[in-house]
């Protein structure tokens, strides 16, 4: 129903948390290389225990190919920090793609205001505070869309 993009992630943890989301939901995982880790790390392994074989995982070999693989007409949302859109005020559509950046640096400024955005939306978080993990990040995402949706597909 939803996309989780994350764009040169480099923690292997937050991809393995990212790929047990997606087997719990059902959302389809794209990954934007380069990798900070290699996709056989233990750490990755660790942190999606044995749901690898139930998400759909694909690796992307730069922003390009991603946006080429997604096709028109998907609505991209831009997760940053720096944007002034809460994400709890869109009102998501099924297909709607949900974008983070790398950890360290977040989404870069070229990614973000790509013609293919539609948005760039912001999770609210206390002042002076950098920013929420990736993984959690996603998930506060993925959930919000879902629950908009009735949670289809749950039990």
């Amino acid at each position: 129903m939803f996309t989780v993009v994350f764009h040169t992630p480099e923690i292997p943890g937050n991809t393995g948390n990212a790929i047990r989301l997606a087997a719990v939901t059902g959302i389809d995982l794209h990954l934007v290389e380069p990798l900070g880790f290699s996709l056989d790390d233990a750490k990755l392994r660790r942190a999606g225990l044995d749901y690898h074989d139930l998400a759909h995982v694909t690796v992307h070999p730069d922003i390009e190919a991603l946006w080429l693989a997604l096709g028109p007409g998907r609505r991209v949302f831009a997760f940053s920090t720096s944007a002034t859109t809460s994400f709890a005020n869109v009102s998501y559509q099924p297909g709607d793609v949900f974008l983070f950046g790398p950890e360290s640096v977040g989404l870069p400024d070229e990614v973000q205001c790509a013609e293919q955005v539609t948005e760039r939306v912001r999770i609210p978080m206390l002042p002076s505070r950098r920013s929420l993990n990736l993984a959690n990040s996603a998930s506060i995402a993925i959930y919000e869309a879902w629950r908009q949706h009735g949670y289809p597909g749950a039990s």
